[in-house]
């Protein structure tokens, strides 16, 4: 009987696939045959008729190609003939494709089978709802949120991210204590649910981010248009993390210091932007001479390096980068505080403690 039900289950789903609204899954690629091989296969089985799964590769040198023609011959591919990065490598294939909803998805995802339709559905309930992501779930210890997202990003008010269930290199146990559908500030670019139409009328990624913060950017934009960007847990998927840049790689570490500036100096009013811009270079001064003196030369090295691109960015590139088309202020998921403060000084080290703190 139970088999029974569950077939019925999953006949009436494909039953409305001429009502479901299209979705297309682009996983971007760079030589990564190793994750496809592991985690396609989970992609292939989800639970939504009306789908499109594409593969767009970003001139990998590995057999990621030759393995898809020969094992997945339905998946479908685009290809770009240099490595543009994740911003600009999936601006660059999603021109191409038409759908309702674009899935952004990590090569390093393992999805659940239900995983589309809790997103798609809360997004058909609320057409101001832009960008949508699920619970993201460390692959390693499943039950333990994973760093790029967990369940809904946040920003403070200098602009540090962290997310419901991750507060630095703090994740949280899932125990169910963030299983409420609520708007955040940012959604995760490892499993990125938005619309279409609305990523297309906002400009994209900004390329010049090529990797590490462009989707905070994005739904920075997207709210400053007026759209709500929303974390639904009911949906849930398992990533690895780390694919393509470990995390305390230099050139990570380097993308991500010069990003967040970049980021604050697009998104914020010029007097806001004036005072926290100082402040920020000064705590990130602090945070390499503290890894320098800590022996991380590396490290140090990184965030040198991502002040001077921020100020060639200011020079020469600031014309290249896709701003916000409306200014408003954002109206979920800003933490009014110092994320820094509450936790390396006050030790809060989970994200509920941090917010009854204020």
């Amino acid at each position: 009987m139970v088999k029974l039900k569950s077939f019925m289950f999953a006949f009436s789903k494909q039953s409305t696939l001429p009502t479901q609204p299209s979705v297309a899954i682009v996983i971007l690629n760079w030589n990564g045959r190793h994750f496809l091989e592991r985690f396609l296969p989970s992609v292939v089985a989800s639970l939504w008729g009306n789908k499109r799964i594409i593969v767009a590769d970003n001139a990998s040198t590995d057999d990621s190609l030759a393995f898809l023609q020969a094992d997945y011959p339905a998946v479908e591919l685009l290809r770009n003939t240099t490595n543009e990065g994740f911003a600009g490598g999936y601006n660059t294939a999603l021109k191409q494709v038409e759908s309702d909803y674009y899935v952004l998805l990590n090569s390093d995802v393992e999805v659940t089978p239900d995983w589309i339709g809790p997103i798609i559905g809360l997004m058909e309930q609320d057409a101001t709802i832009g960008a949508c992501q699920p619970k993201l779930m460390s692959h390693a210890e499943p039950s333990v949120f994973e760093y790029a997202g967990a369940c809904g990003g946040w920003i403070d008010i200098l602009g540090y991210p962290f997310s419901r269930g991750r507060v630095f290199d703090t994740c949280e146990t899932d125990t169910g204590q963030y299983d409420n559908p609520v708007p955040c500030f940012w959604a995760t670019g490892a499993a990125l649910f938005v619309r279409a139409k609305l990523y297309h009328e906002l400009g994209g990624l900004d390329a010049v981010f090529f990797a590490h913060q462009e989707e905070i950017d994005l739904c920075w934009r997207m709210q400053s248009a007026g759209y709500k960007v929303y974390a639904q847990p009911a949906s849930v998927v398992y990533h690895v993390g780390g694919g393509t840049l470990p995390k305390g790689n230099s050139r990570k570490v380097m993308l991500n210091y010069r990003n967040n500036l970049i980021m604050m100096a697009k998104n914020l009013p010029f007097p806001e932007l004036f005072w926290k811009l100082w402040f920020r270079l000064l705590l990130d001064g602090i945070a390499a001479w503290k890894s320098l003196l800590g022996g991380d030369g590396g490290y140090f090295v990184a965030v040198i390096r991502a002040h001077l691109q921020f100020i060639r960015w200011v020079l020469v590139q600031r014309r290249q980068s896709v701003y916000p088309k409306k200014r408003k202020s954002p109206v979920t998921g800003l933490y009014p505080g110092s994320v820094v403060w509450a936790y390396f000084i006050r030790k809060q080290r989970q994200f509920s403690k941090i917010m009854g703190s204020k």
